[in-house]
């Protein structure tokens, strides 16, 4: 940012939160947006395109009109551009689990990432998991397993939901692969300012995408809307994401976001309320108990005193 969180001066608390809220909201209507557009037979490389594209630009003009220095520190480069291709994939496998299942769910998995990293960070030398960090990682797993009706689902006959396994497994390998670019953020590129990383891995994210389009990788990757619903399901993604990701950019000094971080983590309630209003995505009982205890155990878990 223009300026440094240690020098910036600090919104009051309530207004932090307040925004901070607001913008976990709209990630989530990013998510509900981007599921109606896939049920519309959007691509879901097209739909990153579009979101890492306009954002970038966004971005871009941001720091042309501050005039920030674009520059990388010496022996960081390959460290962005793997930075980048996680990035690119978190967001593939994320938006291609929303196209599978209930979106509350896949953002519930995908959310584990502050659990994976703190084991990520013990098995590379870190410091151990206390006992606090343990028991909550044990509460979230709880909670995953009612949220997900796992039993329900073992307990199913062959081949009653295909898609939900694949859509869990895309999510949790998008917690996996998120931890991965966070250790290497804190540990491989501290030295470069958060504006030129956050441009470098939008503009990585875009290529990635962009190459994987033209390959041929992905067949239906590049799917254009069916219908004028699905244009503006993807449109409404575009300008939510753009908007929220732009806006925790130019604030993120002010925000206190190691004390005020986990209010972020009202996502996947935000997704759960627009996924049942919108898209008539509902859990039972059980599912909606075991969401409750993952996000109050990843609030408890991500949670700092100040």
């Amino acid at each position: 940012m223009a300026v440094s969180s240690s020098t910036a001066t600090l919104f009051p608390r309530k207004l932090a939160v307040a925004l901070l809220a607001l913008l976990a909201c709209a990630f989530a209507g990013n998510h509900i947006a981007a599921r109606i557009a896939f049920d519309d037979n959007t691509g879901v490389l097209l739909a990153i395109l579009c979101r890492s594209g306009i954002t970038f630009l966004v971005l871009a003009s941001l720091l042309l009109w501050q005039r920030q220095p674009l520059g990388l520190p010496s022996g960081t480069r390959r460290w962005q551009l793997l930075l980048g291709l996680l990035i690119a994939t978190q967001s593939l496998c994320l938006y291609s689990a929303v196209a599978r299942i209930p979106v509350a769910l896949a953002l519930l998995v995908g959310n584990t990432f502050p659990m994976l990293l703190a084991l990520l960070t013990w098995a590379l030398g870190g410091a151990r998991p206390s006992g606090r960090t343990v028991l909550f990682m044990g509460l979230i797993l709880s909670g995953l397993v009612l949220a997900l009706d796992v039993p329900g689902h073992l307990g199913a006959s062959h081949g009653a939901n295909p898609q939900w396994a694949s859509g869990v497994g895309l999510a949790f390998g998008a917690a996996c692969v998120f931890a991965c670019a966070l250790w290497i953020t804190d540990h491989k590129l501290a030295s470069v300012r958060g504006p030129v990383r956050s441009l470098l891995t939008l503009l990585i994210v875009f290529s990635s995408m962009l190459l994987a389009g033209v390959s041929g990788v992905m067949p239906s990757g590049l799917s254009l809307p069916g219908s004028s619903s699905g244009w503006l399901a993807l449109a409404s993604l575009v300008v939510l994401y753009g908007i929220a990701f732009s806006l925790l950019f130019v604030c993120v000094p002010r925000l206190n976001m190691a004390q005020n971080a986990p209010v972020m983590n009202v996502e996947p309630i935000a997704t759960l309320v627009l996924g049942w209003a919108l898209l008539e995505q509902q859990l039972n009982t059980l599912q909606l108990l075991g969401g409750a205890v993952v996000v109050c155990g990843i609030v408890l878990l991500t949670y700092r005193r100040p």
